[in-house]
């Protein structure tokens, strides 16, 4: 437990505390009025460097440890001032500290900022008139809620999807979800998914709830507030110890990435059946992750998604290579690339006729080859190489991902070096159509 003070400012990216994956690092600072904590600033940076083995902080891993540096709830800022101990805790992991601490100044700063103007904006409310307003903001939150859940024919529909692998040998991973509707509030059963697994494609429990609502958040209007009032009328059951529920040390670096996707796809694939003419064919389902660098002096870090084809839905097309979904990165500049690292981009195209066919087709994936300057590793992690994004209502399927170095083909999840000279090309899933042509 903390005993709150004003001034301090907390650290953590343990997923079974709080975090999602590893490179998700988390700072909370108290809002104090009066020296009543009435609230709380929070923000979350992803760091590419949070002392794996492997450059990006991305491995092919079987247990957290693996994944770098594990943080647990500790204070960053003790009233104002920063523990020299804890920050030198967090630094002594990561190649690059210097940079890194950027980063985490950048996050203090942020907060420190987020604090002025909340303490400001309470400060004109009055603390009761604040909490009344929360209130109210929540309650308004679950009727709107409520009300586009109405929507929804009331009975029980069930979907299955699955992801491709875990990296370390098994197959097939299933994610079973069963949906109850009931008067404008929803179950969602995910008790049949697989186990844990060895691999990293586990999740813990709060990436599930994201995967979720995001998807029930599609279906709501526009002006529904961002708060914990829009989601009271969303139950999930998720067993411990199955892949969206693990169990500590599971590794997780894929799961907020990979299994977060197809949770997405399977929420989706239920909710099709309860509003067919709503709901799109499945988008690439694959954040396509690429993380690269040296752990040999000069070190370097670098770790990007990629785009792909997004699922067509009724009375209108998927759109082609951009992010869908969860993904919450935007494409990276060549000039940028080749500017800051020993990379150089020899295609950045769109990946035509990857789209699956139909009255509305998919939208395609697109096609990256990186040519290595000098001696890189690499680490892959991708989906949708072995099972294709799903077509609706007779349309085709999406067309799965390739990666290939050299033109040879490599593993969904895997890892290698890179000499200079090679090629490296990811080919991205393109999205599922939606009708008979």
């Amino acid at each position: 437990a903390v005993t709150w003070q004003a001034g301090d400012m907390l650290v953590l990216n343990n997923p079974y505390l709080g975090g999602t994956h590893l490179p998700d690092v988390t700072l909370v600072a108290p809002c104090f009025i009066r020296d009543e904590c009435v609230a709380f600033v929070c923000n979350r940076a992803h760091h590419a460097d949070i002392g794996a083995d492997s450059p990006g902080s991305m491995p092919v891993s079987c247990s957290l440890e693996e994944e770098g540096l594990i943080i647990d709830p500790v204070l960053l800022l003790r009233q104002g001032v920063l523990d020299k101990t804890v920050q030198q805790k967090l630094l002594s992991r990561l190649k690059n500290p210097k940079l890194a601490w950027g980063d985490f100044s950048a996050q203090i700063a942020a907060n420190q900022l987020g604090l002025r103007r909340l303490s400001a904006l309470i400060g004109a409310m009055s603390v009761s008139g604040w909490q009344e307003s929360l209130t109210a903001l929540n309650d308004y939150a679950e009727r709107l809620s409520v009300s586009a859940l109405n929507a929804l024919p009331d009975g029980e529909y069930c979907f299955c999807d699955q992801l491709d692998d875990d990296g370390q040998g098994h197959r097939d991973i299933p994610i079973d979800l069963t949906l109850q509707v009931k008067n404008g509030r929803v179950r969602l059963d995910f008790s049949r998914s697989a186990l844990q697994v060895s691999g990293n494609v586990n999740c813990p429990l709060s990436v599930v709830a994201a995967a979720v609502y995001y998807a029930f958040r599609c279906l709501m209007p526009d002006q529904l507030p961002a708060c914990a009032g829009s989601f009271r009328a969303i139950e999930l059951i998720v067993p411990k110890g199955c892949l969206l529920n693990a169990r500590a040390p599971a590794a997780v670096a894929a799961g907020n990435v990979e299994t977060s996707t197809r949770i997405v796809d399977t929420v989706f694939g239920a909710l099709a059946q309860a509003l067919p003419k709503r709901i799109p064919a499945a988008s690439q389902g694959s954040m396509n992750n690429v993380a690269m660098g040296s752990t040999r002096k000069p070190y370097w870090d670098y770790y990007e998604t990629l785009g792909g084809g997004v699922g067509a839905a009724n009375g209108h097309a998927g759109a082609s290579a951009c992010h869908s979904h969860l993904t919450n990165t935007l494409n990276t500049p060549v000039e940028s690339v080749e500017m800051h690292y020993p990379l150089r981009v020899l295609r950045y195209a769109i990946r035509r006729g990857s789209g699956g066919r139909g009255r509305y087709r998919g939208g395609d994936g697109l096609v990256r080859t990186v040519e290595f300057l000098r001696p890189t590793e690499v680490t892959l992690l991708t989906e949708r190489r072995d099972h294709a994004p799903w077509g609706l209502h007779g349309g085709e399927d999406g067309m799965m991902g390739v990666n290939r170095l050299n033109q040879q083909k490599l593993a969904a999840k895997s890892c290698f070096t890179a000499q200079a000279g090679d090629q490296l090309t990811i080919e991205t899933p393109g999205g599922g159509g939606w009708g008979k042509e």
